[in-house]
């Protein structure tokens, strides 16, 4: 972790810090490394970038097939990046490797980052993406009724959100979530963040600054669905969570997983030790992040059985 740690700062060192920088061009920064740390992996029996009508635009979709059987059961993952920066690109490994270890059609739908768009935007979007997906997956070789929903960080801050949303308005309900250290509440004071707060990839000013711009006012931050730590939880599919120890959402993490069992939902947590925020981004180096793709390879084709 410390020697993939050690590549990723090496790379960003050849830039000027992104949270000075205007946003277009912190974008830019970080999409160059991301992609650069996302090449290799598996590969697709077919990868295809599809542009449905969603929530009034089109959105691009990539879509891993890592087999010719159809129709295919789904995860759709929305990747992480503080609602503000990253791409279906910057995690496209990740998501290649969730569809070869699992054998489900892995969607990646590009939804719209903060502050561009703020609170609730993207949730909507991720909602509406879902429900044409079942309206219409079978078009693209996909079995929507076997679908599951997962995501890294705000990603698994969307998935809750998502999940959250269409229990709450008559689904289409996924059959369990992914979640990847996510991001789950607006209260920054818990110990891990003091632990954390610098040196462990994702810093302490760099969440105040993702959650400034997803959700900008007290109010916002302080909705169940943007924090969804403070959400009834009640009825949601099995959860299975994988949270790094040395992060500062190791506490928030900790915390969803009691409130999610406390509800009645069955989740799975491991806390991988040693690890740092991001740590499955660093599939090739890092050994505990092949283990949690398998260990989640495995977990999502029990959900679509």
């Amino acid at each position: 972790m410390a020697a993939y740690q050690a590549l990723s700062e090496a790379a960003f060192a050849k830039h000027p810090d992104t949270t000075t920088l205007p946003l277009p061009i912190a974008r830019e920064i970080q999409e160059e490394v991301g992609r650069g740390f996302a090449r290799g992996g598996p590969e697709m029996a077919e990868t295809v970038e599809r542009l449905p009508q969603v929530h009034g635009r089109y959105m691009l979709v990539r879509c891993h097939y890592p087999v010719t059987a159809r129709p295919l059961p789904v995860l759709v993952y929305l990747h992480g990046g503080g609602w503000m920066w990253n791409s279906i690109y910057t995690h496209d490994r990740l998501i290649r490797s969730y569809a070869a270890s699992s054998g489900l059609c892995a969607v990646a739908p590009d939804y719209s980052l903060s502050p561009d768009s703020r609170f609730p935007t993207a949730v909507e979007e991720c909602v509406e993406f879902v429900r044409w997906l079942a309206r219409r997956g079978a078009e693209w070789g996909l079995d929507a009724s076997r679908l599951v929903i997962g995501g890294d960080s705000a990603g698994a801050n969307l998935a809750v959100a998502t999940a959250l949303r269409l229990r709450d308005t008559g689904g289409p309900m996924p059959r369990g979530l992914l979640l990847n250290y996510g991001v789950y509440d607006s209260d920054l004071t818990r110990p891990s963040y003091r632990a954390y707060a610098t040196g462990h990839m994702l810093t302490a000013a760099k969440m105040k600054l993702f959650w400034d711009a997803y959700a900008p006012t007290p109010e916002a931050k302080a909705d169940p669905i943007a924090s969804p730590l403070r959400a009834d939880l009640a009825g949601l599919p099995p959860a299975l969570m994988h949270v790094a120890e040395l992060d500062v959402l190791h506490d928030e993490n900790i915390a969803m997983a009691e409130r999610l069992k406390a509800a009645g939902v069955a989740t799975e947590i491991t806390v991988y030790p040693g690890m740092l925020h991001g740590f499955l981004r660093a599939l090739g180096h890092v050994r505990a992040a092949e283990d949690a793709v398998s260990q989640a390879g495995a977990w999502l084709k029990a959900r679509v059985a």
